[in-house]
């Protein structure tokens, strides 16, 4: 029934199973809520299938990690994180009490207060609505904006430029449509090199969320602007995610980002405060 090799833990599950308390079995997620399983309670620790289990002493560790989603499979317990060959960043998954998001040098890449990573993207998705036809995702991430916008469109182009980012995806349970869905093609590389490669007029819609400005400058410039506006399609329309537009930050970058993108050429330019971001058209 458990083709799984790995369970994947956060301090939610964690808790939940220390509390268990005095009973035989409690149900539990494997997959940081994607799904639920009954897992068998003993003195010794939480069998979770044949030949897969982890002390007591192990979850009282990984409840103290709030930050942290660990691996566990059959002989080992590893933080879910990587070190980045290219960027020298630190790569990981944050966990939430639904799905993760994904920690870069200390940066969350989702908003989580007083949300969550999912219904994040979902907002930044309808930005764009109705996502349909062809649809380029610029920062794949942990790939939840192509999955939502692969819900509708016909065909969603993604780009992710880090093979820790890449990794961090993998391992991630909620991730696992970004490698099954055969409307979304994955593209590694620099986006600003990338999608020089696309045709003009390409995109029915673009959806741009690249990492705060002081990891992915070149990606907030007029140039790459110009590149988003000769390969969406007339008509077609663009959401930029931000950042806070209250914070002082925010609120300077986005006065930047919308001149840049008129001076691009693209047209009624608003803010699009619900999901932190702008959005754009193409005439």
């Amino acid at each position: 029934m458990h083709e799984e090799k790995a369970v994947i833990l956060s301090h939610f599950q964690a808790k939940i199973l220390l509390d268990a308390g005095s009973l035989q079995q409690v149900e539990v997620s494997p997959d940081l809520g994607l799904t639920k399983i009954t897992a068998d309670i003993s003195k010794d620790g939480v069998r979770f299938w044949e030949g897969l289990a982890i002390a007591w002493d192990d979850l009282k560790t990984i409840a103290k990690k709030p930050n942290t989603v660990f691996r566990i499979s059959a002989d080992s317990i590893e933080k879910i994180q990587a070190i980045s060959d290219l960027t020298g960043r630190v790569f990981s998954l944050y966990p939430t009490e639904k799905a993760p998001t994904m920690l870069v040098s200390g940066l969350l890449m989702h908003r989580v207060k007083g949300t969550d990573p999912l219904e994040d993207t979902k907002w930044k998705v309808k930005a764009i609505s109705p996502a349909k036809g062809r649809v380029l995702d610029t920062a794949t991430g942990l790939g939840y904006t192509a999955i939502f916008a692969a819900r509708t469109a016909s065909r969603v182009d993604t780009i992710e430029l880090d093979p820790a980012a890449v990794e961090m995806t993998r391992q991630n349970p909620w991730s696992k449509e970004l490698f099954l869905n055969p409307a979304i093609v994955r593209h590694q590389g620099d986006a600003a090199h990338v999608i020089q490669t696309f045709e003009d007029s390409a995109f029915s819609a673009i959806l741009h969320d690249p990492p705060a400005i002081g990891l992915g400058g070149d990606l907030y410039g007029k140039a790459f602007y110009q590149q988003l506006y000769r390969v969406l399609a007339p008509r077609g329309r663009l959401f930029h995610y931000i950042g806070n537009p209250k914070s002082p930050s925010g609120k300077k970058t986005t006065q930047g980002v919308m001149k840049r993108l008129a001076e691009a050429g693209f047209e009624r330019v608003a803010p699009y405060p619900q999901a932190f971001g702008v959005t754009a058209l193409k005439r």
